[in-house]
Formats: structure tokens, C-alpha cells, sequence
């Protein structure tokens, strides 16, 4: 069980991938908390078809992918076979070895021995342009990140859009995520820099498909995160979820629509200013105590970004909602609201 999604193992992966079915749920996650107050009616199968759609594109591409098909009724389909939306996919799984906490930190010694079948412990990130609310502001700000290694002379403003996609890492195995160096991330992935580089590039294609697939719809990618495992054959094989507004940070004419909308209203609350305060230190999570839920108009109207966009992307009508057009202006007078 995850904060987002459930995992029901059907065969164990072993020197061999397993079979696993992902259950898409209508729970969602911010701040590393895990499940929030509040459920998404709709959510967990917009996402599920929206990752389906990508996936079904990157095989068209012939790029290695963990995903086997969207479940419906119990049996296993093809996106263009199924006949309502569904919230279960079923995929191909591979064995997950933790990094060892230690008293100094984390040691990822294992990774170095692994031959093939298993997570690559890193989610890689690709950045098309530096929001408001990017981390790359605050890595700057602390000296964590310098000007040269995004490619800029001088400090970039928010919003702008980038002339050449970045590409980033964090941990995905720790209790709490954090920003690696690409030396360090190259270093802990037991990646040679022959696989590193070729995990640049795959991170650059799939940036690239998923960019242009949403301007269709009059969407902006403005980043996003993908998690790449390896095969038995040591191949690349891109899993977990894809293209969805989880795992990108999208905009429609300036306006967010991604977790981002859910992560602004949050940032006002007293929650959040203890969250800032306690994470990482400790049982943080009981420490900052429940998250508020949303408010009822906003909660409405993330549901229906979540399913417009699923229709508009996929260019096919799964949910009876409004435009993305007319939902996101809900959302845009929401935000004035609370950011005034």
C-alpha cells in the first residue's frame, strides 16, 4: 500500500519480474506526508488511463516499460479496448532493496552488486521551465545548486521557461526525499557512465513525448518526474506511474494544474508551517498532526481538473466534466482568492 495507490502482487519477482496489479486510488499526497484528510472522487482512474496512454506511447517508440495493460471486469486490456474508466493496471514488477540507514546517513552499497532486476533508487526529474514555487529557487538561495550546473548566467526569474531541459535527482528510498549531485546520484544508482548518461537521455525522450502529446491539448509540461527501473537483461524499463498531473507539473495559460493547486492552498495553513518546522527530524509526521481538509469548492474543482484533463490528453470523452478550459478558470479565481 502507498499514499496514492495500492500494490496487489500477483506472482513475487525473483532472479525473474513478477506481475503486480497497481490500484490507482481517489487518496492523494503532499509534503511527503502521506494520505491527506481528503478523497478525489475520480482521481485514481484519470490517473490510471492518463499513464496507461503515455506508457502505450513509449512502447510505440519502443521504449522499455513495466506495463502489461488496464484491467477491466478482470481481464486485461489495451487502452483502446476498454469501455469505462478503470483504476487498475496491471504491470510487471521488480525487486526493491532499500539502502541500509546508517548512523552517518544512508549506505547503498547494494546497488553496486545488483546485475539486473530492480528499482534504480533515484526519481529523475526534468524541468522545461522554473515555476514559482520551484525548488530550484530555495537550492540557489541556500548554495545547494549553482547558476553553471543549470546552464544560466545569472538568476532566473520565476516563470521562466528554459531554453534547454534540465535534468535533476532525488533519492527515492529515504524517509524523506532529497536532491543529489549527478556524481552522487551516479554514484549511489551503481550506474556506469555509460547507463548514466543513457538514463539522460531516455529522461530527455520521455520529456520530450510527453511535452508534445500535451500541447494537443493547450497544456505546458513544465516538469516532471519519472522512476526507471532495470530488467533481468539489465535494459531500462520505465515504471511506477507516467504523464499524469502527479507526476508532472502542468499549466494551462499560466495557470497550475497539477498537485501544485493542492500545494499552495496548504502552504497558508498553520499545518503546513509546522511540517517546514518537524520534517525530517524524528516521527515528524505525528509531530505536525492532521492535515485541514479543502475546502468543499476547491476540492470540486481539482476533481474535475483531474478528469478534464484525462479527456483532453487522450482526446477520448471517459469522464462528463466541464472543459479543461472552463475548469481551470475555477481554479485561477480560487487561487486569486486565497493568495490575496
Amino acid at each position: 500500500m502507498g499514499s496514492v495507490k495500492d500494490l496487489e502482487i500477483i506472482k513475487q519477482p525473483s532472479d525473474k519480474t513478477g506481475i503486480g496489479r497497481f490500484h490507482f486510488s481517489d487518496r492523494y499526497s503532499v509534503f511527503d506526508f502521506g494520505e491527506m484528510p481528503d478523497l478525489l472522487e475520480n482521481k485514481g482512474k484519470a490517473l490510471c488511463i492518463l499513464s496507461a496512454h503515455f506508457f502505450e506511447l513509449l512502447e510505440k517508440r519502443g521504449i522499455g516499460t513495466h506495463y502489461i495493460g488496464l484491467v477491466e471486469n478482470g481481464i486485461v486490456k489495451r487502452l483502446d479496448e476498454i469501455s469505462d474508466p478503470v483504476s487498475v493496471m496491471e504491470v510487471r514488477l521488480v525487486n526493491v532493496h532499500r539502502p541500509k540507514k546508517t548512523e552517518s546517513g544512508y549506505d547503498y552499497s547494494i546497488f553496486q552488486r545488483l546485475k539486473g532486476n530492480f528499482l534504480i533508487p533515484l526519481e529523475i526529474i526534468y524541468r522545461n521551465s522554473l515555476p514559482e514555487g520551484s525548488s530550484v529557487f530555495r537550492r540557489l538561495k541556500r548554495g545547494e545548486l549553482r547558476l553553471e550546473d543549470l546552464g544560466l548566467d545569472t538568476m532566473p526569474d520565476p516563470g521562466q521557461r528554459l531554453e534547454r531541459p534540465i535534468v535533476d535527482f532525488s533519492t527515492k528510498l529515504e524517509d524523506v526525499d532529497r536532491y543529489l549531485s549527478r556524481e552522487e546520484a551516479r554514484r549511489i544508482s551503481g550506474l556506469s557512465d555509460k547507463e548514466f548518461e543513457k538514463l539522460i537521455k531516455l529522461t530527455m525522450t520521455i520529456d520530450d513525448l510527453i511535452t508534445r502529446e500535451v500541447e494537443k491539448a493547450k497544456i505546458f509540461n513544465e516538469d516532471g518526474k519519472i522512476e526507471v527501473a532495470f530488467d533481468e537483461n539489465r535494459e531500462f524499463m520505465v515504471v511506477d506511474a507516467l504523464g499524469t498531473p502527479d507526476e508532472c507539473r502542468f499549466s494551462f495559460s499560466g495557470i497550475e494544474m497539477s498537485k501544485e493547486v493542492l500545494r499552495r492552498y496548504y502552504r497558508r495553513t498553520d499545518w503546513y508551517r509546522r511540517v517546514e518546522k518537524s520534517k525530517g527530524e524524528g516521527d515528524w509526521r505525528k509531530v505536525v498532526g492532521k492535515p485541514p481538509e479543502l475546502p468543499e469548492s476547491l476540492k470540486k474543482a481539482v476533481e474535475e481538473m483531474y478528469m478534464s484533463a484525462c479527456n483532453e490528453i487522450t482526446d477520448r470523452k471517459f469522464f462528463d466534466s466541464p472543459s479543461l478550459k472552463d475548469v481551470m478558470r475555477m481554479i485561477s479565481e480560487f487561487m486569486e482568492v486565497y493568495d490575496g
